[in-house]
């Protein structure tokens, strides 16, 4: 028997992962959890075979907590889920010591083929996780704006940003315009965020 702990911030979809998986024969969800703090403590607990970890790209450590099962539960396998992969969130998964990427569009059988693999020591990750680590997407964002970018998230006003850059204020406040506009942002920690979830630094 496969022992599966569930961790997914959206309740709905955390209750229909935890039915599907429990019609399984070979599996036995033992923990469903909201939020980080309490899948560690279940973790410790329930030593699972396999925790199932919603990813959320959004957040500034989004594997963080990948890291910590290791640490708290090494026997414990990591299928780390994401809607989208970046090339950053992927790479930065799997070093933390997920042994599975899925996509959150895939399909049931694709999640327990997945929690299969993982249970009997294999490694699982779907395409599209690893089209992420091996072609990362082009940057719209020239070098000079993702310089002013890796500095725009430091949260700098823009005249420290200016003199950091040895740039003119009027520059940068130029530069922070096109990438807004490039990326669609609607502020810099907006940009900050879709540069590091599509792994543009």
């Amino acid at each position: 028997m496969i022992h599966v702990v569930v961790a997914e911030d959206m309740g709905l979809l955390r209750g229909a992962l935890c039915a599907a998986l429990s019609s399984e024969e070979d599996m036995n969800v033992v923990a469903d959890v909201e939020g980080a703090d309490e899948l560690l403590t279940v973790v410790r607990r329930c030593r699972p075979d396999v925790v199932v970890l919603a990813l959320a790209p959004e957040l500034p450590d989004p594997v963080e907590v990948v890291a910590r099962i290791g640490a708290e539960a090494p026997g414990s396998a990591v299928l780390a889920m994401s809607h989208r992969w970046s090339p950053a969130l992927a790479e930065a998964a799997l070093a933390a010591g997920a042994r599975g990427l899925l996509g959150k569009d895939g399909t049931l059988p694709d999640l327990v083929r997945a929690i299969r693999a993982l249970a009997a020591g294999e490694r699982a990750i779907d395409p599209a996780a690893a089209v992420a680590v091996l072609s990362p997407p082009e940057t719209p964002l020239t070098p000079r704006e993702l310089d002013v970018l890796r500095v725009a998230a430091e949260g700098l006003p823009v005249k420290e940003m200016a003199r950091r850059l040895y740039l003119a204020h009027g520059t940068v406040r130029n530069h922070l315009s096109a990438i807004l506009r490039k990326t669609g942002a609607r502020n810099r920690m907006e940009a900050v965020w879709r540069a590091r979830r599509d792994g543009w630094f």
